[in-house]
């Protein structure tokens, strides 16, 4: 999984009802709290901010590094969700990619 620095645009894997903010939405870390919790600023696409909230990590995926200037693959982005998921459900992904790859 890739480690989440300031600046690094994150994707989230959980709805925030108290935010207005559904999974799939992005932002950028503009703090690191350390212990895995930062500061996001959440916008929409004209970058406008919708909020500033405070994340775990295992509440989003990166998916542009800052420092390198450069968008993640499709593979690393899955990946990355693939990591927070329990073994069961990583089996089942498992499964459907195999069933994919046959068709």
């Amino acid at each position: 999984m890739t480690e989440p620095e300031l600046f690094d645009v994150i994707e989230l894997l959980v709805d925030l009802p108290a935010f207005n903010l559904r999974v799939g939405e992005r932002g950028a870390i503009v703090e690191d709290f350390g212990d895995g919790k930062y500061e996001v600023e959440l916008t929409n696409q004209d970058g406008e901010t919708l909020a500033l909230c405070p994340l775990k990590a295992e509440q989003f995926i990166v998916v542009w590094k800052a420092k390198k200037k450069q968008w993640l693959s499709v593979s690393e982005q899955v990946a990355a969700v693939i990591a927070h998921l329990s073994n069961e459900r990583k089996r089942e992904v498992l499964d459907f990619a195999r069933f994919l790859y046959q068709r």
